[in-house]
């Protein structure tokens, strides 16, 4: 299992985007959550295996139709806590 650190900007406040990044984290078995960030983008932290993890930052990049994806940034962090499901944080 590989951990990552998701920052995504753009115009991805407000649009539904937190609730798309929660149903692919669960069509593709990833653990996590996903919250806004006070400067506008979304920061997502996922856990699950790499092929799936490639297939759910492809989706993250893609967004839902509402909104619009600038730049992503992906890091692997040291994995510090298990998560069960994907949580949207408020």
């Amino acid at each position: 299992m590989i951990q990552l650190q998701i920052i995504v900007s753009g115009e991805v406040q407000g649009v539904g985007y937190r609730y798309y990044t929660q149903m692919k984290a669960i069509q593709f078995g990833i653990t996590g959550w996903v919250k806004n960030l006070q400067e506008g983008g979304v920061e997502i932290l996922a856990s699950g295996e790499n092929d799936n993890l490639e297939r759910f930052i492809d989706e993250v990049r893609r967004g839902n139709p509402f909104s619009t994806v600038d730049h992503i940034e992906v890091n692997e962090t040291v994995k510090t806590e298990t998560y069960r499901s994907f949580a949207i944080k408020y």
